[in-house]
């Protein structure tokens, strides 16, 4: 579920939901049984920018009992196991800014920090930074 609003001409916060069973195997981006994200961006408007965005974001990603315990039992997903798992839930903050380069061209940096990454709480935190490339054609 995806739900935007627009709360003023620069403003727009969102929210997002997600769930899986996690009683099948999935090949997506992540493994990820139950997320809820919220967040809120600014239209670069009042730095004369305005298909630029500034936003920030946090999420919580959960993993379901069964997914748990086979992890815990050794079990290997596509990106988790290693034969041990403290279970706690993935959460994490993120900043971003976005900015049009040309036409249909937007290049955006990211900073995520992510507690118990990989759903262990062994593990992290984490700070993973990152860049994207968005091309409309």
């Amino acid at each position: 579920m995806n739900a935007e609003q627009e709360l003023s001409t620069s403003l727009r916060a969102f929210t997002r939901l997600g769930w899986n069973d996690g009683r099948n195997e999935s090949f997506a981006y992540t493994e990820v049984d139950r997320t809820a994200s919220f967040g809120a961006d600014f239209a670069g408007d009042d730095w004369r920018r305005k298909h630029d965005k500034l936003g920030a974001a946090f999420v919580l990603n959960g993993l379901s009992g069964d997914h748990r315990q086979y992890l815990a039992l050794g079990g290997q997903g596509f990106l988790l196991g290693d034969g041990h798992l403290t279970y706690g839930q993935e959460k994490i903050f993120e900043g971003y800014y976005t900015a049009h380069l040309w036409r249909g061209v937007f290049g955006s940096l990211d900073l995520q920090h992510i507690n118990s990454p990989g759903y262990n709480r062994d593990r992290g935190p984490v700070w993973v930074p990152a860049g994207r490339l968005h091309v409309d054609f």
